[in-house]
């Protein structure tokens, strides 16, 4: 679906990738980590076409998305975290647009613009901008793209709405589909995404999916000094410490992806020969 090879990129002098390498598989829901100006947009962006790379190669859905090709363009899909919609009725911006996607399903449009609960009649600048964020969204999902590029798709969302996205995300996956979601609001995505993926640094620092993160760690709390002692990492709470331990004894866990998160970035080196074993 799409492989990234010795990608360098840099916005004038200040270098964003040096080196960086990915691959997504058809089938899967990819949650993509990192801090702020790590460069989560940056690489969404080039791999959508949006942005050269300077060195390295991508291919997507067989194609480079540089050459910014009819085929591709239709079959991939970026909802970026800043927008601006103009002031015009939704089926007129609908209308405009649903051309340049040969797979755009009407009616399933219309089917998350109900479940969305999106007033069909307003202008897209009288909406909230959470409403204008489900709009894109339900596009998104109607295009039928195989390749969708979320970029921070639960921001100005309330809980119920996020709700409604994880269960429409879910629904729209099938094996002919990747969707990569870029995002620092990890607990919006954790029960939705099948693998993670964390950016720091120029470079992919972690590529492990949920199944094989839960058989090589142990997520728990405890009041126990020696497993406290014997963690790779552990946070204090009023229920006693949150651990991560390596999962000897292939207990079942949750892994908590804030808490992982928050563990390599500060020891990459430490789990990722956890993993390699």
């Amino acid at each position: 679906m799409v492989t990234i090879q010795d990608l360098h990129f840099s916005y004038g002098r200040r270098q964003v990738f040096s080196g960086l390498n990915l691959e997504l598989k058809p089938g899967v829901i990819y949650g993509l980590l990192g801090r702020n100006g790590t460069g989560k947009s940056t690489l969404l962006r080039n791999i959508g076409g949006f942005l050269f790379p300077r060195q390295g190669s991508i291919t997507a859905l067989g194609l480079t998305p540089g050459k910014r090709q009819p085929s591709f363009l239709e079959r991939v899909y970026l909802l970026p975290e800043d927008f601006q919609l103009p002031s015009i009725g939704l089926q007129q911006w609908n209308t405009h647009l649903a051309p340049f996607y040969s797979l755009f399903d009407q009616n399933r449009f219309d089917r998350y613009i109900r479940e969305f609960d999106v007033p069909p009649t307003a202008r897209l600048t009288e909406m909230s901008y959470g409403q204008q964020k489900k709009v894109l969204i339900s596009f998104a999902l109607a295009t039928n793209a195989p390749l969708l590029l979320l970029d921070e798709p639960t921001n100005g969302l309330d809980i119920v709405s996020k709700s409604q996205f994880r269960k429409v995300i879910a629904g729209a996956i099938d094996e002919n589909r990747s969707i990569l979601i870029s995002t620092h609001q990890v607990k919006d995505i954790e029960q939705l995404i099948d693998r993670i993926m964390i950016i720091d640094e120029g470079r992919i620092v972690f590529d492990q999916d949920l199944e094989t993160i839960a058989s090589k760690l142990l997520f728990k709390f405890s009041f126990d000094p020696e497993e406290a002692a014997q963690a790779l990492y552990r946070e204090a709470s009023l229920k006693g410490n949150a651990l991560i331990l390596r999962n000897t004894e292939h207990e079942d866990s949750r892994p908590d992806l804030e808490m992982l998160y928050k563990a390599i970035t500060l020891d990459p080196k430490t789990f990722n020969a956890i993993f390699r074993r």
